[in-house]
């Protein structure tokens, strides 16, 4: 659940390589377009040496001269609690990987990993986009994720963490009877609290063949039964279909 940044890799780097001439392209480093487009041309005049960054780095650049690229800790992309978090990791470090080795030379990429025998990573390596594809299929498929459902998310908001908890149990409890095991939750999102206001999550599945209205009216009979008890009339909820 820990991870580093961009910073704490880059003062690393300089211990590691004191000679070399370091950059970091992240957010902080790239607040207007003036300094992204700097980075990018220090590095392709070689005046640069090492590039450290955020994902950022992968999107659509093209260096002549990049030889090697690490993927650094890409357990954190893969385990990221999202049912996407498999195709976009692949997709993160097929792109990064891209990077290095252009115009008929050959590059490296070293990625670091507890797993390495993942399916991901395996898929990487591999460089095997259909199997990754089908691999994804079979199990959305199977746990009935889109594009096999549509996805319904509640997110319920309150400041006092014991009551949120209660109206979001409630909430469950109503809608339950008719939505059956197609509901999950609630739990706390990964970020749980913003604006000192705590953070609950139902998510609702519905399948192909089921009807969407239906199940939304089921939904905003529960909201309406819950809203008007008086202890949840503060609570905030919203509702976001195909929340991805």
């Amino acid at each position: 659940m820990k991870g580093f940044g961009t910073e704490k890799i880059e003062e690393e780097m300089a211990i590691f390589f004191p000679s070399a001439k370091i950059e970091r392209m992240d957010l902080d480093a790239t607040r207007n377009r003036k300094s992204y487009e700097e980075i990018i041309a220090r590095f392709e005049r070689k005046e640069s040496d090492i590039l450290v960054g955020t994902q950022m780095i992968s999107k659509g650049l093209d260096f002549d001269n990049v030889k090697l690229v690490g993927i650094l800790d890409a357990d954190n992309m893969i385990n990221y609690p999202d049912f996407r978090a498999y195709e976009r990791s692949f997709q993160l470090m097929a792109q990064v990987s891209g990077r290095s080795g252009r115009k008929n030379s050959r590059g490296q990429v070293i990625i670091q990993t507890t797993d390495h025998n993942h399916p991901v990573i395996r898929r990487v390596i591999q460089n095997d986009f259909l199997a990754m594809f089908n691999d994804q299929l079979g199990e959305r498929r199977k746990f009935r994720y889109p594009p096999f459902s549509r996805l319904v998310e509640i997110i319920l908001k309150h400041r006092d963490k014991v009551l949120l908890d209660r109206a979001a149990n409630h909430l469950v409890t109503l809608l339950r009877p008719s939505i059956q095991e197609r509901i999950l939750g609630p739990e706390y999102p990964l970020v749980s609290r913003i604006r000192n206001l705590y953070l609950k999550r139902i998510l609702v599945k519905i399948e192909k063949g089921k009807s969407l209205p239906v199940v939304k009216q089921k939904i905003l009979t529960g909201i309406n039964e819950i809203s008007v008890i008086p202890e949840f009339r503060a609570v905030q909820l919203i509702i976001d279909v195909d929340p991805y």
